[in-house]
């Protein structure tokens, strides 16, 4: 009789096991296909805060992009007169030492 009673209770221990390992394989499946959506999401998420934040900047006119192009292009034009005549400088002078 003892005999009886540790095998149905071992049976039932291992019916335990199995439906607690049954549950944490359902449990991973279904976070799988969780996971899977929401890194979906987060994309579609992403983007969707990327063009409100664009909608956010304060972009110049035309004119004040215009007006900053010949500035910069005067600024390139006189440091590289600049830098041509110390150029020419030390050439000259090199010429004058040989």
């Amino acid at each position: 009789m003892a005999d009886a009673k540790n095998k149905s209770k071992k049976s039932s221990l291992i019916a335990q096991a199995e439906a607690k390992a049954n549950k944490i394989v359902n449990d991973r499946e279904k976070s799988k296909g969780k996971g899977k959506k929401a890194k979906s999401n987060g994309v579609v998420k992403y983007f969707k805060d990327l063009k409100s934040e664009i909608k956010k900047v304060t972009w110049p006119s035309w004119g004040k992009v215009l007006n900053n192009t010949f500035v910069v292009l005067v600024g390139m034009c006189a440091s590289a007169i600049i830098i041509w005549g110390i150029d020419s400088a030390l050439t000259a002078l090199l010429k004058l030492m040989s």
